[in-house]
């Protein structure tokens, strides 16, 4: 059994930030879930340019607001507090905080290994055994 809080993780290597966000790594590849999970911090008023054409994820918002933009059809979603959007097509897209600090639950298919952060296309790179 695996148990682990948020505060045993922040300010240690699982804590990683990036301009405009703060992935606290609850669950990595080497965890053996099949999965990675994540607690992500989207500031207020930042803008994120992503694709993660290597991963599939799934985004549950708890608090905060914000939007995401699909950039293959324009459509633009607001996110709030109870609002879950998944990327199950590897989907360009532009992830913006709102008025306050997004609180995003978030899993990854395959697991990150947990250093990972954004490349110049907004992916991560795809890490093998």
């Amino acid at each position: 059994m695996i148990v682990r809080k948020i505060s045993d993780i922040t300010d240690t290597d699982r804590e990683v930030k990036g301009e405009g966000w703060t992935s606290r790594r609850l669950l990595l590849k080497k965890d053996g879930m099949g999965f990675s999970f994540h607690e992500t911090i989207i500031p207020a008023g930042a803008t994120l340019h992503l694709w993660y054409k290597q991963h599939l994820e799934a985004v549950y918002c708890v608090a905060g607001n914000g939007s995401i933009e699909d950039l293959a059809s324009g459509e633009i979603h607001a996110i709030e507090d109870g609002v879950l959007y998944a990327l199950n097509n590897h989907d360009r897209h532009i992830l913006r905080g709102g008025s306050e600090d997004m609180r995003l639950v978030c899993a990854f298919n395959p697991p990150v290994t947990g250093r990972e952060t954004h490349d110049s296309d907004g992916s991560y790179e795809l890490v093998e055994d």
